[in-house]
């Protein structure tokens, strides 16, 4: 953290602080106690004899390991100290391939453990923080990533934490995802390149000889997660040069280059049947994730299971026949299956939801559009309230790059239940709808996607039952970036309120304090500060924060390194400079985003009765 800001645990406010109203209650059968206490089952991989599911479990206080028969049964716990890791930045635990070994990632270092359980091994103290890219297939080495060159590496290591051998060692750029090949000799990866923040290639290097070629490259066009087929004969990747995140194909000798699937839509996951005639895919159609079947050699789609909910990390058992899976949607914490492909019969394998909380009547979002300042139609999530308070809440999502979708999202709910309608959009550069759309915020953050955004509130302003003048923003990261900007830049001022959690105001020292990766993907959207500092300018509300009319609460985590907790150090700066209303609470070690029960709790009482006493009369 930079000492150039002193930053440290606080609460500061300028004007009367929102204090508990005596005339409004939790609603029934709720309470905060309640949705934070709902842990979170995630990041599952089947083993290689499919009899044991790895998963990941966020508590409030650990993100541990565990595993879990196949069949279902008691989760045994594997690790007893992986610190707290967000779930949307987060590794999956590896088996290797003989299914002896698990390996994950604890306290930025690699760890194995026996499949048969045993306290974790650290493998990497050779080097001060390193990560898990997975196994070779001899189930003795381990592939890892380590930071050397300003780039991100890829090293080999063995079961006995032996000195690394470094298969990449350059600062062209990053070396991703790293999948080698059923026999071992050659390895595909993802390079993203430094010479193109927009582009990045899928290359090949041959361990014998040393050597690394790129099959598929082009300018200003992204391709990852490239995966061999079972027999080595093919790479699976995903690229966006059809202008949705499609499959395509190529051979490891750079031929036969093809586009496999054709959907016009985004492929968020890829998983190759073990006779490889197949592939098991996610398609996000619009906010909902679908599980289906791609056909490796005709493209043809068979969807396995729809719905509105997100379906995530596919596994094929051994044979073929089944997979395992995580689903979540609006009314359900994510939790692991297993469906038997060919009867679509489906079996529940973890059981994680409350019932309490599972006794409550939970919203589900309906799909809404609204056309935006220049036309350009903006799809939104919308969530009804049961009995209506009047109020509503703008939720712009963090990224940009990102998008709200049918997800488990239960401060959403919790709000929802108090009466409050809840809208979240998916402004311009929102993923899942197309590149261009995607793209359609470069050199333009804290523009177009504001008004996006503005527009919101105008769009809620004309439903039936909500007064236009009790309707807040709030959001976290890019969101909370947003929330600065409407109520600074919107001349007329249609939020009462604001909630910033984690965001900022100032473009160009957010990126100098903020980590190395999140300078690089600032760069993809704006280019380098140095060349375009007026975009930097234009896009930084910092210099408008003097028009700010309306009461905001400021919320950070004092370990946050992608939004450097000094971001919000200069808007309450600004805010004390201009004598504007705002209150401001900071929270030692948190990093981006809240994940400590504590904290979770302190969070959401405050944001409860800011929201509570400027929103309802």
């Amino acid at each position: 953290m930079s000492k150039i800001i002193e930053t440290a645990e606080k609460y500061e406010r300028n004007g009367w602080p929102s204090i508990p109203r005596p005339d409004v209650k939790p609603p029934q059968g709720w309470s905060l106690a309640l949705i934070t206490a709902q842990e979170r089952v995630r990041n599952h991989q089947l083993s290689p004899d499919g009899k044991l599911i790895a998963f990941l479990k966020d508590d409030g206080h650990l993100s541990d390991v565990f595993t879990l028969p196949a069949e279902g049964g008691v989760p045994a716990r594997q690790s007893v100290e992986r610190a707290l890791v967000a779930y949307w930045d987060d590794e999956i635990p590896q088996w290797s391939p003989d299914g002896k070994w698990l390996a994950f990632t604890q306290q930025d270092h690699v760890h194995i453990v026996p499949h048969e359980g045993g306290l974790p091994k650290k493998l990497t103290d050779f080097t001060e923080s390193a990560s898990l890219l997975g196994w070779m297939p001899d189930s003795r080495r381990l592939l890892i990533s380590v930071t050397r060159r300003e780039a991100d590496q890829i090293l080999l290591t063995d079961l006995e934490g032996g000195w690394p051998q470094p298969l990449t060692d350059d600062n062209l750029g990053d070396h991703w995802q790293p999948d080698p090949a059923p026999d071992g000799n050659s390895i595909a990866y993802a390079l993203r390149r430094f010479d193109d923040l927009n582009r990045s290639d899928i290359c090949l290097l041959n361990l014998k000889e040393g050597k690394t070629h790129t099959l598929y490259g082009l300018p200003k066009i992204r391709a990852w997660n490239p995966r061999f087929s079972p027999d080595g004969s093919l790479l699976a990747f995903t690229s966006e040069q059809g202008g949705w995140n499609d499959i395509w194909l190529i051979r490891p000798d750079g031929t036969d280059l093809r586009q496999l699937s054709q959907l016009h839509a985004d492929i968020v996951q890829h998983e190759w049947s073990p006779d490889g005639s197949s592939l098991a895919v996610t398609v996000n159609r619009e906010g909902a994730f679908l599980l289906g079947l791609l056909n490796a050699q005709t493209g043809e789609w068979t969807e396995l299971r729809g719905g509105e909910g997100l379906h995530t990390n596919p596994c094929f058992t051994p044979e073929g026949k089944s997979l395992t899976f995580e689903y979540e949607s609006p009314l359900q914490p994510p939790e692991i299956y297993r469906m038997e492909i060919a009867t679509r019969q489906t079996t529940q394998l973890t059981f994680s939801f409350l019932p309490a909380l599972a006794a409550n009547r939970l919203a589900m979002p309906e799909r809404v559009s609204y056309p935006s300042f220049d036309g350009t139609p903006i799809p939104a999530f919308l969530y009804r309230p049961h009995q209506p308070n009047g109020a509503a809440i703008v939720h712009p999502h963090g990224g940009p790059s990102s998008q709200y979708a049918f997800e488990w999202d239960i401060l959403a709910q919790y709000l929802v239940a108090k009466g409050y309608t809840f809208l979240a959009p998916n402004y311009r550069g929102s993923t899942g709808y197309g590149i261009d759309f995607e793209h359609a915020n470069y050199n333009d953050w804290g523009g177009g996607d504001t008004k996006d955004c503005i527009e919101a509130a105008k769009y809620l302003a004309t439903l039936p039952g909500i007064d236009p003048t009790r309707i807040a923003s709030m959001g976290g990261s890019y969101g909370g970036y947003m929330t600065m900007c409407v109520l600074s830049r919107d001349p007329g001022y249609h939020y009462a309120c604001g909630v910033a959690k984690y965001g900022d105001s100032n473009l160009i020292s957010s990126w100098a304090q903020c980590n190395r990766h999140l300078r690089l993907y600032t760069e993809i959207f704006l280019g380098h500060p140095s060349r375009n500092r007026g975009v930097y300018q234009a896009g930084s509300p910092i210099t408008d924060l003097h028009k700010i009319q309306k009461p905001v609460l400021i919320l950070h985590g004092l370990e946050d390194t992608v939004v450097p907790p000094e971001a919000s150090e200069e808007i309450v700066h600004e805010l004390k400079r201009h004598d504007k209303t705002y209150e401001y609470k900071t929270y030692p070690g948190e990093p981006h985003g809240f994940l400590m029960r504590q904290s979770q709790m302190d969070v959401f009482e405050r944001l409860e009765r800011f929201l509570d006493w400027h929103l309802l009369p």
